[in-house]
């Protein structure tokens, strides 16, 4: 499939930008990246759509990774049986996109988000100091757990998957959400690393159109996470109620108006 060198090639490259420099912050770049590539390549196959997504956040990710760990200290050990296992499930859910329709997932992410605003809401110290729960033999077991679940989840759609990892290390391991933002990131990385191996291995990826949108992503990673530097967890958790908001609108659309007769 060839990508028209035009203002939608120009409209893509630029909210690129912008969904790096939302993702590096909190999570949910993929909230803008994902239905761009499906309104303006209509007639690319929806695997092609997720490839190419895929290739291009992993870039994103990574550069804001390098850059929040200058600041805050990731605890690498506890994640890595975490990151391996979300790595694992990633492929497999990258796998069975061919075989099953994302559109039913909808109505439960839906509910999830919904109770996950809520929630994050009402408690106004949620993620505002960093307090581990657990010991860290523990913090490995639930981490992995977390990695299976959402690695599936990033491997099969998608979208809000940085912001469910997030809210998953603030309220289960207690962590403060600059230190759970940077946590979130070594996970998604290594989902978006192994989806990546499945869609590239199978020939769904746009090369010619993820290339540059990389390199745009990238540009709008390096703002986002000097923004999320800067302004600390009081600013992340604003964010993070802003992202959780326009997921909500996002997915309301999609099952109650955009299927609407």
């Amino acid at each position: 499939m060839e990508v028209d060198v035009s203002w939608t090639f120009a409209a893509l490259c630029a909210l690129a930008f912008f969904a790096g420099l939302v993702d590096s912050v909190i999570g949910g770049g993929g909230l803008i990246q994902v239905p761009a590539l499906l309104v303006m390549l209509p007639t690319a196959p929806i695997a092609t759509v997720f490839g190419t997504n895929k290739i291009v956040s992993v870039c994103g990710t990574s550069v804001a990774l390098a850059q929040i760990a200058r600041k805050v200290t990731v605890p690498w050990t506890m994640l890595l049986g975490g990151a391996l296992t979300a790595a694992t499930f990633a492929f497999l859910g990258a796998r069975s996109v061919t075989y099953i329709d994302p559109k039913y997932l909808k109505p439960v992410i839906l509910l999830l988000l919904i109770g996950v605003a809520i929630y994050t809401f009402t408690r106004k110290d949620f993620g505002s100091l960093h307090a581990p729960k657990w010991p860290e033999a523990t913090q490995r077991w639930i981490a992995m757990a977390i990695g299976a679940v959402l690695g599936f989840y990033e491997g099969f759609f998608g979208p809000g998957t940085g912001s469910f990892l997030i809210f998953a290390f603030v309220g289960l391991l207690g962590f403060n959400f600059l230190t759970a933002s940077a946590s979130a990131k070594v996970i998604n990385i290594t989902t978006n690393l192994a989806a990546t191996a499945w869609f590239a291995w199978s020939g769904n990826i746009l090369y010619k159109l993820a290339i540059p949108m990389a390199i745009f992503n990238v540009a709008g990673a390096a703002v986002g996470a000097r923004l999320a530097i800067r302004k600390g967890s009081g600013f992340l958790r604003v964010f993070f109620l802003i992202v959780m908001v326009a997921l909500i609108v996002r997915y309301a659309y999609d099952i109650f108006l955009k299927q609407a007769p």
